[in-house]
C-alpha cells in the first residue's frame, strides 16, 4: 500500500512480514514509543527480547519513494505460544497476541488491519483454535472479533478497620519470609498445580517465571523491593504471596500500604493464611490488590466489604479462530444441543451454522444445515467462551438473537462455569 507522509514525501509501506532478530531493537523501540516512549531498564528489555517469539512476530516497514530502504518500522505485532485453560480443565493452544503498535504518524492507514489479517491467518495455519490479548484500548479489537471474556477485581482495603475471619485449618499453616529469587522454582510448582482449576489461566512457558521477579527501582514508587512469603503445611509449600510495602508516616502515625503483586494457594486455608498475613503487616493500614479473581473467597471473609473499595476491570479478550475446534475443546455445565448461526466478517471461514452438542464430559461441534437456534457474532462467542460472561446477558443486550424458544437459557447455563475465569498476569 502507499501513503502520504506528513512531510509530503511519498512513502510505501511493505505488508506485514516476519521479524528478523537483527531488527528487534528498532521494532521494540517502535513499540515503546507507541506506549509513551519511557525507556525500560536493561533487565526488562533483555527479558522481553528473550521472550519475543521471532517466527510469530510481525513488522510493517516503510521505505522511501526512491527505494533506498532508509525507512523504518511503523507497525509491530507478536503472538506468544500459550496454552490457555478452558472450562473442563483442558489446556488449549492459544496465540497470545501482544506487542501491537502503530507509529503515530501512520495511524488510519490500514497498518493495524493488515497485521491483524496476517496474524489471524497465521494462527489458523498453526492450528491454534484461540487467540487472546489484553487491550490497552478496549474499542480497538472488537472489529477483529475479540471480546472481553475475563475480568479482574481491584480493591483498596482499609486494614485498620476491616477484620478478616478465616476457615478452620488456617492456623495449621506456617508462614515464613523467603528470598523471591531463591524460591522461584518452588512458587512456580505451586502455580502450575492451580492452572487446570480455573479457566483463563496460562500454563507458563520456560522463561516466563522471570517476569514475576522484575523489580526495577524506578517502578516501585517509593515501595520496598519485592518480598515473598511462603505458606507451608507439614513441610510442604502450599502457597505464596509476593508483595511490596510502601512506608508512610503522618502526624497521626503510620499509614503504610501493602501492594500485592500475586498470591497463589493450593486450597482455601493456604489462601486465607496469606490474606490474613497481608492484612496484619506492621505499620500499614491499606492493602492494595489488582486483577484478582472475581469470585475470590476473601470477599466473604471480611467484616466490611464497603471499606474494601471494589472495582472491576476488563482483562483477557478472547477470539475464536476455529469455531468448531474451540467449542469442542471445552466442556459444558449442563447438556447443550444447539445450532449457532455465527457471523464472522473478518475470518469468514467461521461464518455459518454450527451444531454444538456437549455436556460435562465433552463436546462435538460441526457444520450443519439444520435451522439455527441462536444467531450471534464471533465476538459474543469469545465473550462467553470461558464462562465469565453470560449468553443470557448478551441476549438481553440484543447481541444474541434467540430463534428457538428456550435455546438461549439452555446455552447460557451450559456455557457457564463454577469458578470465574481469571487471567493471572498480563503479557
Amino acid at each position: 500500500m502507499t501513503s502520504e507522509a506528513r512531510d509530503g514525501a511519498t512513502r510505501s509501506a511493505t505488508g506485514p512480514r516476519v521479524l528478523r532478530p537483527d531488527e528487534w531493537d528498532e521494532w521494540y523501540d517502535t513499540l515503546v514509543r507507541a506506549f509513551g516512549g519511557v525507556p525500560e531498564t536493561t533487565e526488562e528489555r533483555e527479558l522481553w527480547r528473550a521472550l519475543t517469539p521471532f517466527p510469530r512476530s510481525l513488522g510493517v516497514w516503510e521505505e522511501n519513494g526512491g527505494g533506498s530502504g532508509d525507512g523504518g518500522c511503523v507497525g509491530t505485532a507478536g503472538a506468544f505460544d500459550f496454552r490457555l485453560t478452558v472450562p473442563g480443565g483442558a489446556s488449549v493452544p492459544t496465540a497470545g497476541v501482544t506487542m501491537v503498535s502503530v507509529r503515530a504518524t501512520h495511524r488510519r492507514r490500514g497498518v493495524l488491519t493488515s497485521m491483524m489479517r496476517r496474524q489471524l491467518d497465521d494462527v489458523r495455519a498453526w492450528g491454534e483454535p484461540l487467540a487472546a490479548l489484553t487491550a490497552s484500548e478496549p474499542d480497538i479489537y472488537g472489529r477483529f472479533g475479540y471480546a472481553a471474556a475475563t475480568f479482574g477485581l481491584h480493591a483498596e482495603i482499609d486494614t485498620s478497620r476491616v477484620r478478616l475471619s478465616v476457615p478452620a485449618g488456617t492456623d495449621d499453616l506456617r508462614l515464613r519470609y523467603v528470598d523471591p529469587a531463591a524460591t522461584l522454582d518452588v512458587c512456580e510448582a505451586v502455580y502450575a498445580r492451580t492452572v487446570p482449576e480455573r479457566a483463563g489461566m496460562l500454563a507458563r512457558r520456560p522463561g516466563w517465571e522471570r517476569l514475576a521477579l522484575l523489580d526495577p527501582e524506578s517502578g516501585r514508587s517509593g515501595a520496598s523491593p519485592l518480598q515473598c512469603v511462603l505458606a507451608e503445611r507439614d513441610g510442604e509449600v502450599v502457597g505464596y504471596a509476593r508483595f511490596r510495602v510502601r512506608p508512610e508516616w503522618t502526624d497521626r502515625g503510620h499509614n503504610g500500604q501493602v501492594l500485592l503483586q500475586d498470591l497463589t494457594g493450593l486450597d482455601h486455608m493456604s489462601e486465607a493464611a496469606l490474606w490474613r498475613f497481608l492484612f496484619g503487616i506492621d505499620l500499614t493500614t491499606t492493602l492494595k490488590v489488582r486483577g484478582r479473581p472475581m469470585d475470590e473467597a476473601w470477599q466473604h471473609l471480611v467484616s466490611d466489604i464497603r471499606r474494601c473499595e471494589l472495582r472491576v476491570r476488563d482483562s483477557l479478550y478472547v477470539r475464536l479462530v476455529d469455531v468448531g475446534a474451540a467449542l469442542e475443546a471445552r466442556t459444558y455445565q449442563t447438556p447443550v444441543d444447539v445450532v449457532l448461526d455465527v457471523e464472522d466478517a473478518f475470518c469468514p471461514w467461521n461464518s455459518g451454522r454450527w451444531r454444538l452438542s456437549g455436556d460435562a464430559k465433552g463436546a462435538v461441534c460441526g457444520r450443519t444445515s439444520d435451522a439455527a437456534d441462536l444467531a450471534l457474532s464471533v465476538r459474543e462467542l469469545g465473550a462467553a467462551y470461558l464462562g465469565g460472561v453470560s449468553l443470557g446477558a448478551l441476549g438481553a443486550a440484543g447481541r444474541v438473537r434467540e430463534l428457538r424458544q428456550g435455546a438461549l437459557a439452555e446455552a447460557a447455563v451450559g456455557f457457564g462455569a463454577v469458578a470465574a475465569p481469571w487471567l493471572p498476569h498480563g503479557f
